[in-house]
């Protein structure tokens, strides 16, 4: 190892080591640098839990170096989405940011098979909507002071038992997805309450709120198997109230009466008078 310690061998070493970098790395690096590759981007602000479209996303061609390997690159893999947290303008996209499940707070309005409605109705006052205390899955009864003019306080037998499947604030958020504040003075409080109905009940919430007088009384709160003990009692009086009729009934209903003609006199055969 003595060459080592000779100092033109060490020159020549560096001059060659410094060439190698020069021409071979440093070409390498570059053409990885500037190799193009496709990957989504997002457009436009896209807050936490809002469903991604079309016109948030583009699919962009960027220098590869140093992306991340799971960077989605094709917008069809996004579109339909949720975002999990808030996405800004210029962001690429990580399967760690998207799900698709909705947020909490509008779950309850994907899981509507089109037998039942989901309407809302105001809180007029603190006390009408239980002191802010109602969540979803509660069982209430909908009182209507002064029921259709009538100067009779009632709970409609439409409304007796009613599930509630969100609360939300004035700010637009459910104030019953568990997200709670630390200062209990910014803890909003529920501006509407949003009932899952038939649409005979949703037809008569209207009415009310129309009329700005409703109150609602909490009637159970547990188990959903319990819970759906009441809203099936419910159906059954909706049922009675309102009864569709069978096809055989509408059938009957839609044709018309025919007359059978009369047959006339029956031909007998006289008796001969010699009998």
């Amino acid at each position: 190892m003595g060459f080592l310690k000779s100092r033109t061998v060490l020159g020549v070493l560096c001059i060659v080591l410094s060439l190698l970098i020069c021409f071979a790395l440093t070409p390498l690096f570059n053409q990885s640098v500037s190799q193009k590759t496709q990957i989504v981007r997002v457009t436009k602000d896209i807050r936490a839990g809002e469903q991604i479209t079309t016109d948030m996303v583009q699919a962009v061609e960027v220098g590869g170096f140093n992306l991340p390997e799971a960077v989605l690159r094709q917008p069809q893999t996004v579109v339909g989405m949720y975002a999990r947290a808030d996405l800004s303008a210029g962001d690429y996209i990580l399967p760690t940011k998207l799900t698709d499940v909705p947020a909490a707070e509008n779950a309850y309005l994907y899981s509507l098979t089109g037998e039942k409605q989901a309407i809302s109705v105001s809180i007029k006052n603190f006390a009408g909507g239980l002191s802010g205390k109602l969540i979803s899955g509660d069982i209430v009864s909908v009182i209507a002071p002064d029921y259709r003019k009538m100067g009779s306080t009632v709970i409609p037998p439409e409304l007796t038992y009613v599930e509630v499947i969100g609360v939300t604030a004035s700010s637009g958020y459910d104030t019953d997805t568990g997200e709670q504040s630390g200062d209990e003075d910014e803890k909003q409080l529920p501006a509407t309450v949003t009932l899952l109905v038939s649409p005979e009940q949703a037809k008569i919430l209207a009415e009310l709120e129309a009329d700005g007088k409703l109150h609602l009384s909490l009637v159970y709160r547990g188990s959903r198997e319990n819970a759906a003990k009441f809203t099936e009692l419910q159906d059954k009086v909706i049922s009675a109230l309102y009864p569709v009729p069978t096809d055989q009934t509408a059938e009957e209903e839609t044709q018309p009466v025919t007359q059978e003609p009369d047959p006339g006199p029956e031909n007998t055969v006289p008796e001969s008078e010699g009998e």
